[in-house]
């Protein structure tokens, strides 16, 4: 209906017309009553004016008057004829010019509200040739009742001239409320409404642009609130945004220089194989591990990009002894600049574990070199682990400063959960899946000033991944 009216109408103008309408209905359901009062009123007067012309004629002596002065008092009471009736004796006080028929007869005595309309619409109805009696009951007595006969048009006129002021009056009352409405809804909502939409078209367009993010205002009320949540979740998209871009272009840069970086390593290993040759003691106990690591190195590159679109290769489970890969982890991670780092495995030599190997290695790495680089390599790290059924548990614990709240906050996202200064946070995202690949889970059981303590669990291969306990990611 809206559309067929008017196609570029907006709200606030829908809300102008439908207020000058509401108000000009309730003027109309007004008007009704008020018309049938004001005709009424108009005929009580006639009767009051006619009773006091009728006094004159009751001090006249033998209750005649002459001719001109009874014609004038007519013509002042505006009526044709005026008769009383008292004590059941009716009484020709005052006559004129009189007509052959009278149209209507209106005894004002008893008349209800419905009648008192209806006689009022009739009157505005018929023409202006109606002659019709009214009587009524005298005012402060001097007898029954006091009738008249008069003309119905000055009535008829008096009352399509207030129907027009009243008129009047309603639209300029409706115009004045309506503007007052729109004036106080445009500021309050209308407006508000208006920046709210034009924000979400505009973050539609160009959600990396920041000049499109509505700013809230301190309102308290609904539109406050919707203000407030909607730049909340324009911001959350756009760091979102601005997320998987930066992860974007870090795959792109990693699929880049894998390739190279395979043929760098394979170079490496070949190098580091002649080691093994040579008689030096030292050189013959660090070879093995510098083998080791170059040869994790060639494979992560072969198998994945780590993070940002690669997956993660299946674990190639086998159970082993975990404390020797324990030390091994430990004489990697414990180089310089941390070779200050005391490296405490305090696991029982003879405890197994069904998982893959490198997985293992890369966990406790990443989750070492974090509480290396959190400690600046001056403090401890104790490795505990112990099965519970199938279920073996490894515990990562060490004596730093602990997490900041930012860092508890996004543990687990990239590029937001970093605990150190120019750090990813991709380490304990990598450590994580690793785990969940075995039906695991890595937990933070604890952080604080005394230290921070993480646990990797690893169930055996034949346990089901919806037993595993539910990971902690705030403490």
């Amino acid at each position: 209906m809206w559309r067929s009216l008017n196609p570029k109408i907006g709200l606030s103008g829908r809300l102008m017309v439908l207020t000058i309408a509401f108000v000009l209905i309730s003027s109309i359901m007004i008007y009704v009553p008020s018309i049938a009062y004001f005709r009424l009123q108009y005929l009580n007067n006639k009767i009051a004016g006619a009773q006091i012309a009728s006094l004159a004629v009751e001090a006249a002596q033998d209750n005649t008057l002459p001719v001109y002065l009874e014609a004038e008092l007519l013509t002042n009471a505006d009526v044709l004829a005026v008769a009383m009736r008292r004590d059941s004796v009716r009484f020709l006080m005052l006559s004129g010019d009189l007509p052959a028929n009278i149209d209507a007869h209106f005894d004002l005595r008893n008349v209800g509200p419905l009648d008192a309309i209806m006689d009022a619409f009739g009157t505005l109805l018929a023409g202006d040739g109606r002659f019709i009696r009214a009587m009524n009951a005298p005012a402060h007595g001097g007898g029954d009742i006091i009738d008249i006969v008069m003309r119905e048009a000055p009535l008829r006129h008096a009352m399509i001239d207030y129907s027009w002021k009243l008129a009047g009056l309603s639209l300029l009352i409706s115009f004045f409320t309506a503007s007052l409405i729109y004036v106080t809804l445009h500021t309050l909502m209308i407006k508000p409404i208006r920046n709210l939409t034009a924000s979400m078209i505009g973050f539609r367009d160009q959600p990396e642009e920041a000049r499109h993010e509505i700013r809230p205002s301190t309102r308290t009320d609904e539109i406050g609130v919707a203000e407030r949540e909607l730049s909340g979740m324009q911001n959350a998209v756009r760091q979102a945004l601005k997320q998987k871009a930066r992860l974007a272009q870090l795959g792109t840069a990693v699929s880049k220089i894998n390739h190279d970086l395979r043929n760098i390593l394979a170079s490496v290993q070949m190098v580091s194989d002649r080691l093994l040759a040579v008689d030096d003691p030292n050189v013959r106990r660090l070879t093995p591990l510098l083998i080791g690591s170059v040869r994790r190195a060639i494979d992560l590159c072969a198998d994945t990009l780590s993070y940002g679109g690669a997956r993660e290769k299946p674990p190639r489970r086998l159970r082993f002894e975990l404390s020797p890969l324990l030390d091994e982890i430990g004489a990697s991670v414990c180089q310089p600049p941390h070779n200050q780092l005391q490296w405490v495995n305090a696991t029982d030599a003879r405890l197994e574990i069904d998982a893959d190997p490198d997985h293992i290695f890369r966990m406790v790495q990443n989750l070492g070199r974090n509480a290396a680089q959190a400690m600046q390599g001056d403090g401890s790290v104790r490795l505990e682990a112990c099965r519970s059924g199938p279920m073996v548990t490894l515990d990562v614990i060490d004596d730093g400063p602990g997490l900041s709240a930012i860092a508890r906050e996004n543990l687990f996202e990239p590029f937001a959960g970093s605990t150190s200064a120019g750090g990813t946070g991709l380490g304990l995202i990598i450590a994580r899946d690793l785990a969940r690949a075995h039906d695991g889970d890595l937990l933070l059981l604890r952080t604080g000033a005394s230290g921070t303590v993480f646990r990797i669990e690893i169930p055996d291969s034949a346990i089901s991944p919806f037993g595993r306990s539910t990971p902690f990611t705030k403490v």
